[in-house]
């Protein structure tokens, strides 16, 4: 169940990137995050670890600016 609602997350994740925005997706992208965070909290609990990194894997994938601004934010501290 956990790797289905994975799935789903990630196909509804690639969906959104498809569709025009003026806000350049960022609202969806904090809404992709917020249901992300514990989506892959339930499938390393469920699956393990290894299916955990794949998920993180591919969401990293679809979410990679938020991430690039993360890794750069960071480093400027």
């Amino acid at each position: 169940m956990a790797i289905a609602a994975g799935c789903l997350w990630l196909i509804t994740a690639n969906v959104l990137a498809m569709l025009p925005s003026r806000s350049r997706h960022w609202r969806a992208a904090w809404v992709l995050i917020a249901t992300g965070l514990p989506l892959l909290g339930w499938i390393v609990v469920q699956q393990g670890w290894i299916w955990g990194a794949v998920f993180l894997a591919g969401g990293a994938s679809v979410l990679r600016w938020p991430l690039v601004f993360l890794v750069r934010w960071l480093r400027g501290r």
